[in-house]
């Protein structure tokens, strides 16, 4: 039996893979809208891969790079500078502080002091942080989106609280 080209064996795992990645991947990435250019990486990968005939189970390798894309991706989104989410959630207190020029300071100190804070962290302990606080995962889906145990994910989020209280301690 003639090998299987490695073109034809990432279009078989396209057409026989593809709806079960994509609700694998929407299970697990915050933003729908990044599933497809996900998909891409995915399947950029495989075709890097010198050896392809060396793959026993080509649907498990599949799931295998979808996990770790993921992973890659959602650390990426983690280290991402915060200030634009956190200059959104602001937005109505700078509408009052217009009023307020100490309310303004205050406001722009308290962001660049979190900014700094989140910097200092690790990238999981970031991640774990903001998927925490920001998106509303459990512990149990940072885990599962981080390719860590629901343990780990409770110890990188201690962490990174410890962290904020100490900072918070020093500025006072």
């Amino acid at each position: 039996m003639k090998a299987e080209s490695k073109e034809a064996l990432i279009a078989r795992l396209a057409v026989s893979c593809g709806e079960q990645l994509r609700r694998f991947l929407v299970k697990r990435v915050r933003n729908v809208a990044d599933v497809s250019d996900i998909i891409q990486e995915i399947f950029l990968r495989l075709l890097r891969i010198p050896d392809h005939e060396s793959i026993r189970c080509p649907e498990a390798y599949l799931f295998t790079v979808a996990r770790h894309v993921v992973q890659q991706h959602t650390l990426r989104q983690a280290a991402e500078p915060v200030s634009r989410q956190l200059q959104e959630m602001l937005t109505e207190v700078y509408a009052v502080s217009h009023v307020d020029p100490e309310m303004e300071v205050s406001a722009q100190e308290c962001l660049a002091h979190m900014e700094r804070a989140l910097e200092q962290l690790s990238p999981k302990a970031r991640a774990t942080f903001l998927l925490h606080q920001r998106d509303g995962l459990t512990l149990h889906e940072i885990g599962t989106r981080l390719g860590i145990s629901r343990s780990m994910a409770k110890k990188y989020l201690v962490q990174a609280l410890v962290h904020f209280r100490k900072r918070l301690e020093d500025t006072e």
